[in-house]
């Protein structure tokens, strides 16, 4: 028998996962706190003496690998030319990368915003600007202005190629740690997010996981391999396109709710469904990351009852929920961002929350249609990903897993005849990540694709799903 570990180490708890290699099978999960404010390794013992309790035999880990959302995951700052452009093509770099954006710059930085960044503590800037040729000012401007702050942290050059050098040069001769990589965009909205991805991969292997106290995990894994967002990335990838003969199950959208954030993952081309109809603003990648800071379960859920307001809230619950009810359990809430409902009226004011949340981070990440008007009449022009086709929705978290009726959540995902531009599901099938298996699948493919796409196969639940 041969087994694989596979680590979670998130920011509240660590999740482990170990997988039969030879029968495909879930032999056991445990979890544990992950003390990131201690030593993680503590926490990753505790989930090794599960095991360990339940049985599982050490000395046949095949692999050992973990991914990491820790003391706040991957904190970057992106920092561009054109909020619509380079900066808006950096920021999908970094959302590429399994990155946490705290905020986007654009143009020549401010001394007020110079201290802002520096307050942020970011662990990484992503710093672009500038077409291949275009705008070299103002990254020069930029690289000055870091290169006179106070960071010491790794910045990733990917701007202008007709001044990279330079501006490395500026970076580094401040002792800036600097990593130089092609230009996000290159042309005038054309995308080229990949080596900029991979350089942030680069960065956090080299430097995030010791600056984090990552590294102490190493004592009882092979390696930390990637943040937590890039293994669901990297899961969603492989179910949708398959590996080695073993089919994918074709372009999805992965729906993540969490405490903090709402992220929604999207594999699928997103062109036009309907003829007639231009497509404008920066190419969307094929597998695109969004993460909605503002639409999180605890942590941000002052931001989501603002987003959406408190009657709008109350009319998506059941008949009977008043508002003194909502009222007292956001109350509860704010006191302790790990409660769990106790009652029927906390499990239906969660659902909710959670239908919200869906709703709203959808409809962020697709695109949108749009009327215009010219010298030759109507026409219709469309802004990122048409997924109106799209036939499947994965959904993973806790407020899902632990749902009666995960699938009317998940229904908040599909199109609206009210809002036709907005370009979601029209219908789709609903997949549920019962056993949190997604950032564990993500790491198995990076040794054994072919078994890791059977293993989604196996353990991914089905739901059914139909037309809203």
């Amino acid at each position: 028998m041969q087994l694989a570990l596979l680590l979670d180490i998130g920011s509240t708890y660590t999740k482990g996962v170990v997988i039969d290699l030879e029968d495909l099978e879930l032999k056991a999960k445990a979890k544990a706190l992950t003390t990131v404010q201690d030593d993680v390794s503590i926490g990753i013992k505790k989930v090794l003496e599960q095991l360990e309790s339940y049985g599982v035999d050490f000395d046949l880990f095949e692999y050992r690998l973990a991914c990491s959302s820790a003391a706040g995951g991957l904190k970057m700052v992106a920092i561009g030319l054109v909020p619509e452009l380079t900066a808006e093509a950096a920021k999908r770099a970094a959302l590429g990368a399994g990155a946490k954006v705290s905020n986007v710059y654009t143009y020549e930085l401010t001394a007020q915003e110079m201290e802002r960044i520096v307050e942020e503590a970011p662990d990484v800037i992503l710093l672009a600007g500038g077409t291949d040729g275009g705008n070299k000012e103002v990254i020069l401007k930029n690289a000055e202005a870091l290169a006179a702050s106070a960071l010491q942290i790794p910045i990733v050059v990917a701007g202008n190629k007709v001044v990279a050098n330079e501006v490395k040069g500026i970076l580094v001769s401040a002792d800036k740690e600097v990593y130089l990589t092609e230009n996000v965009m290159p042309k005038l909205e054309e995308l080229n997010i990949e080596p900029a991805r991979k350089a942030i991969r680069q960065v956090f292997l080299e430097q995030i996981i010791y600056a984090k106290g990552l590294a102490k995990a190493e004592e009882y894994i092979d390696r930390v391999i990637m943040p937590t967002p890039s293994a669901v990335m990297k899961a969603a990838e492989l179910i949708a396109e398959g590996s080695n003969g073993e089919s994918g199950l074709g372009e999805l959208m992965v729906i993540d709710i969490g405490g903090a954030t709402t992220d929604i993952h999207s594999v699928a081309t997103g062109e036009p469904t309907k003829g007639g109809v231009e497509l404008r603003g920066l190419a969307e990648p094929y597998v695109k990351r969004t993460v909605e800071g503002d639409l999180g379960m605890r942590y941000s859920l002052p931001s989501l009852v603002e987003s959406i307001g408190q009657k709008k809230l109350l009319a998506t619950l059941a008949a009977g929920i008043s508002e003194e009810d909502l009222m007292t359990y956001l109350e509860q809430l704010s006191q302790n961002v790990e409660h769990i409902p106790e009652n029927p009226i906390e499990a239906e004011l969660d659902t909710g929350i959670a239908k919200v949340a869906t709703k709203l981070a959808v409809q962020r990440h697709v695109g949108r249609i749009e009327r215009v008007y010219g010298p030759f009449g109507e026409s219709f022009v469309q802004y990122g990903k048409d997924l109106t086709g799209l036939k499947l929705i994965i959904g993973t978290g806790g407020v899902l897993v632990h749902n009666q009726q995960p699938e009317e959540i998940l229904k908040e995902a599909l199109f609206r005849e009210k809002q036709p531009q907005i370009l979601a599901p029209r219908e789709a099938e609903f997949i549920l990540d019962q056993q949190y298996i997604l950032s564990a699948i993500g790491l198995l493919a990076e040794v054994e694709p072919f078994k890791a796409i059977k293993l989604a196969k196996k353990y991914l639940k089905r739901l059914g799903g139909k037309r809203k």
